[in-house]
């Protein structure tokens, strides 16, 4: 990578050098995975973002479908993560990939580590779009392609998405 390469000239270059097909879209400034979906033509369950996260052992990187809210205890465990896993602050990110535009992280790419986890909804899509380093450009590949790359773990990463638990016996009213 040239010093003055960033974003997806970066991350094309990366995966070009890595044998994985993809396709570069480029759309209309966006700033949440929802509005890369729709500037893409994509339906958002085809959409994944990168989590950026800090742990005593360093950077770690988690990718999970854009539609869910990563589980923090979840990731710990299949990471094996400590108590202090947490996700990174927009500064951190700035300071730490100045390449990439802070909220386009792309799982891959030049100067990124791979990523440690992957959640498992991810493998029964036939594509998913990411970020691509910048406001204005998503990459379609296959995740198995991300799995191969990487070689990362994978299992649920996202919090429950059904109804609200059963409140405990200590929860409910006095009569």
């Amino acid at each position: 990578m040239s010093a003055e390469e960033t974003g997806v000239a970066a991350v094309a270059r990366y995966l070009d050098e890595a044998g994985v097909e993809h396709e570069v879209l480029a759309h209309q400034p966006t700033f949440s995975a929802g509005e890369e979906a729709q500037a893409t033509g994509e339906e958002p369950r085809h959409t994944a973002k990168t989590l950026l996260l800090h742990d005593h052992a360093g950077w770690r990187l988690a990718v999970l479908p854009a539609s869910h809210r990563l589980d923090l205890d979840k990731a710990r465990r299949l990471l094996g993560g400590s108590r202090h896993l947490r996700l990174a602050t927009e500064e951190e990110m700035a300071q730490g990939f100045p390449a990439f535009d802070v909220g386009t992280l792309p799982p891959v790419g030049p100067q990124l580590p791979l990523p440690e986890a992957v959640d498992v909804r991810l493998l029964y899509r036939d594509h998913v779009v990411f970020p691509a380093g910048d406001h204005r450009h998503g990459v379609r590949l296959d995740p198995r392609d991300l799995i191969r790359l990487a070689e990362p773990r994978v299992g649920d990463l996202c919090e429950h998405e059904g109804p609200p638990r059963r409140k405990d016996f200590a929860d409910l009213p006095r009569i």
